[in-house]
């Protein structure tokens, strides 16, 4: 688990990667010393396994279902990444729960600079759409932002100068492909309110959501 918060950028020094999978290396000089082996480390948002350190960097194995559902299977060498160690238990959060599963790739389609900071605007895949809402949290490339304004599967959001230094988004522009994952939270909500909280706990156990649903529908709030 993770909080889409930066904890420092790394760069890509080698990518093998074909459809089947491969392994990445990573400069990160600033945590490389802390890193174990088996440590999960999000890169761009996508959680990956730390399997080796060495020189100041890491290296992770990449599944093939990490390379379809993500940008990972199109870096190269000299890429900027961002890097968030896993959340402890006793450390604030200062984001959102992120869970480093990539739900999908959305386009970036315009960058408005505004002040200091500037405002992107996305497209997203609207299977990933449905679960946004204005205000809500979304992690683009691991790093946790509020959704400022939403219009059909297209999101806004405000990028304030510290995260444009701290993280790649700097570096990106209008037409890049960015990670995307949903609030874990609005998922589940949507998950029961599609099921009618109909599903059952264990043989013969009834959750008890059924009369919550009804309630629900009938006060009008579904």
């Amino acid at each position: 688990m993770f909080t889409g918060i930066i904890e420092e950028l790394g760069t890509v020094l080698e990518a093998d990667l074909t459809p089947r999978g491969g392994t990445l290396r990573i400069s990160c000089p600033g945590m490389w010393r802390e890193l174990d082996l088996g440590e999960s480390v999000a890169v761009n948002g996508v959680c990956l396994t730390v399997t080796g350190t060495r020189d100041g960097s890491f290296t992770a194995d990449v599944s093939p279902e990490s390379l379809q559902r993500s940008t990972l299977g199109s870096l190269r060498r000299g890429e900027v990444v961002n890097l968030e160690r896993a959340l402890r238990l006793d450390s604030r959060l200062g984001g959102h729960l992120v869970q480093g599963h990539v739900d999908g790739v959305g386009r970036i389609t315009e960058i408005r600079v505004e002040g200091r900071g500037r405002t992107l605007v996305m497209d997203a895949p609207p299977g990933i759409a449905a679960y946004l809402v204005e205000k809500g949290s979304v992690a683009v490339d691991g790093i946790s932002l509020t959704v400022s304004a939403l219009r059909g599967t297209s999101f806004s959001v405000a990028v304030i100068p510290h995260t444009l230094a701290a993280t790649n988004l700097g570096r990106r522009r209008a037409g890049d492909a960015v990670n995307l994952e949903v609030d874990i939270i609005a998922k589940y909500v949507r998950s029961y309110l599609e099921r009618g909280f109909s599903s059952r706990v264990g043989e013969g156990a009834s959750t008890g959501g059924g009369d919550l649903y009804r309630k629900l529908v009938e006060g009008g709030f579904v």
